[in-house]
């Protein structure tokens, strides 16, 4: 962090709400604040899984992360004939 309140520290978290409230919140009406925190589930799953990203050469965030990843080989496999 650059100091105390500096407008660089929430940028990124502003801009995500920013998103969420105009895209989704302001345009439903909810009755319950359960009815809310699920409806906007759905908007976060839609975000990450559906909606492509200009800033991520129109990929859904989903798939650039998992794509930018190195492959892992399965950690439960052992790696010699020794059996337990």
């Amino acid at each position: 962090m650059d100091g105390r309140s500096a407008w660089r520290d929430n940028v990124f978290a502003e801009l995500l709400w920013r998103s969420v409230k105009y895209e989704w919140i302001y345009l439903h009406v909810y009755s319950s604040v359960v009815q809310a925190s699920t409806s906007i589930l759905g908007y976060f799953e839609c975000y990450h899984h559906e909606r492509p990203h200009s800033s991520l050469n129109r990929q859904k965030p989903h798939q650039s992360y998992t794509e930018s990843q190195p492959l892992v080989k399965d950690a439960a496999q052992p790696t010699t004939g020794i059996s337990l």
